[in-house]
């Protein structure tokens, strides 16, 4: 008699001893900086951003913002032709993917997909032109910070949309 039921598979390996992605190679552009929370006498210290994370290539700063998402939310997709956007979840934990559909991009089609927040923080850059989105996986709000090398403009938008469900890319949230 076995205790394995009917259909069961084993797993495959997902993460590596580090608990990063086994397999997940980065969208040409992409950089991810996984940072270590500091725990302090009164709650933890969580730092953002440093200069020299961005391993001494110019870094502006034109613009900080954040978004809350409620509970389940998701804001997806948009892309950015010039700007480059670097998101911090800064509290609760979000799902965030991004596509690369730049013709010509020696990863075109790749998708990355990442789970961070005030467990697990991590700065994530993405380039101009790589489809983004996120989604809320916490039962409360979750706050998203943006440092963005070009400040929003009223008049004349930096940004394309398409709806969470566009069959163009081949996720789902």
């Amino acid at each position: 008699m076995t205790w394995q039921l009917d259909g069961a598979r084993k797993d495959g390996q997902s993460v590596t001893p580090a608990w990063s992605p086994h397999d997940q190679q980065l969208i040409g552009g992409v950089s991810v900086r996984e940072i270590a929370n500091v725990p302090k006498q009164n709650g933890w210290l969580t730092e953002i951003f440093r200069r020299e994370w961005n391993d001494g290539k110019p870094f502006e700063i034109d613009q900080i913002f954040q978004t809350i998402l409620n509970a389940s939310a998701i804001s997806a997709w948009h892309a950015h032709e010039i700007t480059t956007d670097r998101l911090f979840v800064s509290f609760g934990m979000m799902r965030i993917v991004l596509f690369d559909a730049r013709e010509g991009s020696p990863t075109h089609g790749r998708i990355n997909e990442f789970r961070f927040g005030s467990v697990r923080p991590a700065l994530i850059i993405v380039p101009p032109r790589v489809w983004h989105g996120v989604q809320n996986i916490s039962a409360e709000p979750s706050v998203l910070l943006n440092i963005v090398d070009r400040a929003y403009d009223y008049a004349a938008p930096d940004h394309w949309r398409v709806p969470p469900d566009d069959p163009s890319i081949p996720f789902q949230f």
